[in-house]
């Protein structure tokens, strides 16, 4: 991308267009770091950082509030007159009775109520996922929403390769560590690219795999703290996460895959030279 000073014919610089990029952190660190060093001095950058920026603040106002201790309270008691109340057998000589119209009515009433307030809950669960910060997130939720934001058209992939020699070298000069890169397309798991993303506070690689038609993302960064070379694993949203450590470097895999075949490429991994 070229980072020069340019003009529009409207007389505004063109680099604002990389400002907003810069918010949808889609520059690498280089160009980061050369449109703060231009912003320093283009008003016009400076003003659309303050743009954003209030805008920013003002959905985040808006979006991010804590649920009212009546609304939880509701929830709650409708959870417990939900619950299965004791199976009651019929005395011996006990007839059945068919049905009358009116509870088959009050039944279907019943049965969509809950289905309802199920796929409500379904939708609400959903919905803080999506809206919750960074910073209200835990580590395993920031790596999940990373995989799903990656699986949008454009986001996948800064580097697209098959080749370990291309994608390791691309990471040089762009983070503060070389990233190890491995294909592992004789077991199943073939390379197809890397990029650049954030999380936990600090940028990151992702290196992009493949098993079939599924995706599976690998975020690895420096560790700071003891070796896990044991597998743990975890689940959210249906997205399964398997995190260890090596030689000085963390490793989480996140993907629609079965757990087994998630573990069956972080164990692929580890094994490879």
């Amino acid at each position: 991308m070229n980072m020069r000073e340019e003009m529009s014919p409207a007389g505004r610089c063109e680099m604002v267009l990389l400002v907003q990029a810069e918010f949808d952190r889609e520059l690498d660190a280089a160009q980061a770091a050369n449109l703060q060093a231009h912003r320093t001095l283009c008003r016009d950058c400076q003003a659309a950082e303050r743009e954003l920026t209030q805008a920013h603040s003002l959905v985040h106002e808006e979006l991010y509030h804590s649920m009212p201790d009546a609304m939880r309270q509701r929830i709650v008691a409708r959870l417990d007159a939900d619950q299965p109340g004791p199976v009651i057998r019929p005395a011996e000589g006990w007839t059945r009775r068919p049905a009358t119209p009116a509870a088959l009515s009050r039944f279907r009433s019943w049965r969509q109520s809950i289905i309802g307030f199920s796929l409500g809950a379904a939708c609400a669960a959903a919905a803080i996922f999506l809206v919750l910060n960074p910073a209200e997130q835990s580590l395993t939720e920031q790596l999940v929403a990373g995989h799903v934001r990656a699986l949008q058209p454009g986001h996948l992939e800064d580097v697209a390769s098959t080749d370990q020699h291309t994608v390791k070298p691309w990471f040089d000069g762009r983070i503060d560590f070389a990233p190890p890169v491995k294909d592992l397309g004789a077991a199943g798991f073939p390379l197809t690219g890397g990029r650049l993303d954030y999380i936990a506070g600090r940028p990151v690689a992702a290196l992009i795999y493949q098993h079939d038609k599924h995706i599976i993302n690998m975020f690895v960064w420096p560790t700071a703290g003891s070796v896990v070379p044991t597998l743990q694993s975890a689940e959210r949203n249906g997205y399964n996460v398997v995190h260890w450590s090596e030689s000085g470097m963390q490793f989480w895999v996140v993907s629609d895959v079965e757990h087994s075949q998630l573990s069956n490429f972080a164990q692929d991994w580890q094994r490879s030279p």
